[in-house]
């Protein structure tokens, strides 16, 4: 089972060749990151770290034994207990319930190590999958929304300090 990571620095080539090699994959279900995102990437990704380092985000990796990123789950827009939760598992993992895990070892590190007590998350309604990792994992849905142009839906989830 892949290690979930806080990202680093050192990440950011696995960061990129694993959103290079899904960008495909991803589009299908998600908006885009458009071309910008791939020709910046080095200067987003010390952005990212620069937000992950005043608390405003957390972002993490699932990394392989080789090194080899195959998912991200993120914790964005952290305010008063609550974060919004996003994940993205690579084609070549999918189906491995490696979703649901990653998502599941959040909720632990959301509530000990960043002190959050609920997670917000939203699935464009024609991603089955992601709204069953996120039912799955005890989030209740809470509503419509439309996200990067597609109807999708919105959940929360609570959560319990360990």
């Amino acid at each position: 089972m892949p290690e979930l990571q806080l990202l680093r620095p050192d990440h950011a080539p696995a960061v990129l060749a694993f959103e290079r090699e899904n960008r495909a994959y991803f589009a299908a279900s998600v908006t885009d990151r458009g071309d910008a995102y791939f020709a910046h990437f080095d200067a987003r990704h010390r952005a990212l770290l620069a937000e992950q380092a005043d608390g405003l985000c957390f972002f993490h990796v699932l990394v392989e034994d080789g090194g080899e990123v195959v998912g991200r789950v993120n914790l964005v827009d952290v305010a008063d207990g609550c974060a919004e939760l996003g994940f993205r598992i690579a084609e070549k993992a999918a189906g491995r319930g490696l979703a649901t895990v990653a998502v599941r070892r959040i909720f632990t590190l959301a509530a000990a190590e960043y002190g959050l007590t609920a997670l917000r998350a939203g699935a464009d309604r024609d991603n089955l999958a992601s709204r069953a990792v996120l039912t799955r994992t005890g989030f209740t849905e809470t509503g419509e929304t439309v996200a990067g142009g597609r109807p999708a839906l919105t959940y929360v989830r609570e959560l319990r300090r360990p």
